[in-house]
């Protein structure tokens, strides 16, 4: 039975393997999906460990998803634009790396979440693999503005400077910040940072939100109820990143067999389960 795996560290919270087993019931596949748990300093190896015994491909979470695009000797445009990959295919003529972050946030906030991205003011907290992944597929979508904010405002300004193209061909306003002074009022805000699985504070001031705007997080489950919380607090639409996790999924499954499964009803089985498991 061909084997595919989640790769990151930390793992163990991953919902991948239930979505993944859910999507081969629905669509007749023959699988098994499973967790990776990879050292910090020895990514590589495991992922080439695993390769070798026969797997045949994986997604790649934090905070190894620059590592896994430089693994790959074929790259996506997406990916490639990125800089970074959340998918791996273990291909005979060479390992394809991929990046489905961007497309699975975007398919959540405009068909999920029901929030036009068009003209819009978006801010982006963070720099790291999740925010390189989303840019592209933000950006495509045509926003009025699109506010890229980090710590290191030099990282932002790299990103900002390789997707300097895509925001001209889209006509958005792009540009990158600190945390401080990232600006206020945006229609939507996507948390991309590691604030939330480090249990750290919110990173940014609540003037970037408006009553009604959509702040999301990409983590989802216990670690973006902070965020979350802190949204709604505020006057916003708070969201966790669990629709983005089935829809990033549903284009991994794509890109490794050639079937498209439908994601709406493994998201809401999966929403019900959480709730339920939180309750």
């Amino acid at each position: 039975m061909d084997r595919y795996v989640v790769a990151g560290n930390p793992v163990e919270h991953s919902q991948s393997p239930f979505i993944h087993a859910r999507f081969a019931a629905q669509t007749g596949q023959a699988l098994h999906y499973d967790r990776l748990l990879c050292p910090l300093d020895g990514f590589a190896d495991t992922v080439r460990r695993f390769a070798a015994d026969g797997g045949r491909g994986c997604n790649i979470t934090v905070p190894f998803k620059f590592d896994a695009f430089a693994l790959a000797a074929r790259r996506t445009d997406r990916a490639t634009l990125a800089g970074a990959a959340n998918i791996l295919r273990f291909d005979a003529e060479g390992w394809l790396a991929d990046n489905a972050d961007g497309c699975g946030l975007v398919r959540d906030i405009e068909r999920n979440a029901g929030h036009a991205l068009a003209g819009q003011r978006v801010l982006v907290i963070g720099a790291g693999g999740g925010a390189a992944g989303a840019l592209g597929p933000l950006l495509a979508a045509r926003p009025a503005q699109l506010v890229l904010a980090n710590r290191s405002v030099d990282k932002a300004q790299a990103l900002v400077a390789r997707h300097a193209a895509p925001a001209r061909a889209a006509g958005a306003e792009l540009q990158a910040t600190g945390l401080a002074d990232c600006g206020e009022a945006f229609d939507i805000v996507v948390n991309a940072s590691a604030s939330s699985l480090q249990g750290a504070g919110i990173p940014v001031s609540p003037r970037v939100l408006r009553a009604g705007s959509l702040a999301l997080d990409m983590m989802y489950g216990p670690a973006a109820q902070h965020f979350v919380a802190w949204a709604a607090q505020h006057g916003a639409v708070g969201r966790d990143g669990l629709g983005m996790l089935v829809e990033q999924a549903g284009e991994a499954f794509f890109v490794w067999r050639g079937v498209r499964p439908d994601t709406a009803p493994v998201l809401a089985e999966l929403q019900a389960l959480l709730s339920g498991a939180g309750r």
